[in-house]
């Protein structure tokens, strides 16, 4: 079998690392004062606490886990510890994993990392892949022709096939290169048992359609949307 991981412990935190990062990635990877000038803020989408990095000319996105909504004013970087496999890092950097082993377009994981705060409490970050010379759909939306809308509904589509549920399916986690879509930030997505119920397939494309309507209004969702939906359903050509 193929190593997909390895397991490091070092002063209190927990990493796992891409083997063909090993002996590279250490726990200061996941400070982005360690990165000084060759970190950079991202500033589109997301709560913030995400960085491009520039890791010996490899181009890497560094992202802390940070909450939202009402509870982030009490603890916006701390989750509640239960079991390792459950930590969100760790979770998604396996997800991925096993996402792009399906061939499914999304980053590659390169490192995980998680440290107990408290006895219940942790803090936890992921390093991902770049991927280059994509631009947010958020920025796109008026630049996209039917044919691309078409095309985002077929890609949407493989996912919801393979099972794949994505948690925050937006416009700004679908990421465009000339005509092929990714998508992005898969925290508490998950891949759905066989034998559960549809019902995740179809609040995904309403979370996705509230999110195009906000960036892009409702004219516009008005416009596109039977597009993407003949891709999606393969019902017809664009």
């Amino acid at each position: 079998m193929v190593e997909s991981e390895i397991n490091e412990r070092v002063n209190g935190s927990a990493l796992l690392i891409r083997p063909d990062y090993r002996e590279l990635v250490t726990a200061d990877w996941f400070n982005p004062d360690h990165w000084k000038e060759k970190a950079t803020p991202v500033s589109s989408g997301g709560r913030g606490g995400a960085w491009f990095l520039n890791a010996n000319g490899a181009h890497l996105v560094l992202r802390e886990y940070r909450r939202g909504g009402l509870i982030a004013k009490l603890s916006q970087k701390l989750y509640i510890y239960t079991r390792e496999r459950d930590v969100r890092s760790f979770s998604e950097f396996r997800l991925l994993n096993r996402l792009k082993a399906m061939g499914l377009p999304v980053p590659g994981a390169v490192a995980a990392w998680f440290r107990k705060v408290s006895p219940i409490h942790y803090r936890a970050a992921i390093i991902i892949e770049r991927l280059d010379d994509t631009a947010p759909l958020a920025d796109l939306v008026p630049d996209l022709n039917d044919a691309d809308w078409y095309r985002l509904g077929q890609t949407i589509r493989r996912f919801h096939d393979s099972g794949v549920r994505h948690a925050d399916l937006n416009c700004f986690n679908v990421l465009v290169r000339d005509q092929t879509f990714y998508l992005i930030d898969f925290d508490k997505g998950r891949i759905m048992r066989p034998g559960t119920s549809s019902s995740w397939k179809q609040a995904n494309l309403q979370r996705f359609a509230r999110s195009l309507k906000k960036v892009a209004g409702d004219a516009v969702h008005q416009e596109v949307w039977n597009s993407f939906i003949n891709g999606y359903d393969g019902s017809h050509s664009a």
